[in-house]
């Protein structure tokens, strides 16, 4: 156990220094540096108990860019690389998050059609399965309240369509994510099941 958590600390610390030096402190996010956002990100997933691959995407989970900010520090041709770096698992989730379309996925969310994934670098949709939205559901919330918690303009300017996004995102968080929603909600209880 000892010698898997010394591995574990020595990929966080290289997979951290790789983010500086591909430009992460000085990429300019919403309150502050990206490197600053993704370690958040990264720290709400492991105070909830996510797994190291899920933290491990949390950290890199905009690296090829998201749907909402403009930029990269790694082009998609860079995924072994960074899977060599993070793991095959959470780089498969950190593509996820930043491929996703969120104009044409978001609202699936909550619907039937929740599993079809739009993927905006393919220009393509394909199934995903529950998994896969489990751990996009949980990045998401994690990244969002991220923003939240430290920008009171990015709270009043999304507050409402959050609110309905983590809703419908709810039946597939953990219980600790759904907690810490609920607490942002002032606390109203989050749905548990759709």
């Amino acid at each position: 156990m000892e010698a898997t958590g010394r591995l574990t600390s020595e990929r966080r610390a290289q997979a951290w220094q790789r983010l500086l030096a591909l430009g992460a402190g000085e990429f300019a996010h919403v309150s502050g540096s990206l490197a600053a956002h993704l370690h958040g990100t990264e720290a709400l997933l492991r105070r909830w108990g996510a797994r190291e691959a899920l933290c491990l995407a949390g950290l890199y989970h905009a690296v090829y860019g998201t749907d909402g900010i403009v930029g990269s520090l790694a082009s998609v041709g860079a995924r072994i690389r960074i899977a060599e770096l993070i793991g095959d698992e959470a780089e498969r989730i950190a593509y996820l998050y930043g491929a996703c379309a969120r104009d044409a996925f978001h609202p699936r969310i909550g619907a039937p059609d929740e599993l079809r994934f739009a993927d905006r670098f393919a220009g393509t949709e394909y199934p995903i399965d529950a998994d896969q939205l489990r751990d996009f559901c949980e990045l998401s919330v994690a990244n969002e309240l991220e923003l939240a918690f430290g920008s009171s303009p990015f709270r009043a300017k999304h507050r409402a369509s959050l609110r309905d996004l983590f809703d419908r995102m709810a039946p597939h968080l953990s219980e600790a994510a759904r907690t810490a929603y609920r607490q942002r909600r002032g606390g109203r209880p989050v749905p548990k099941t759709a």
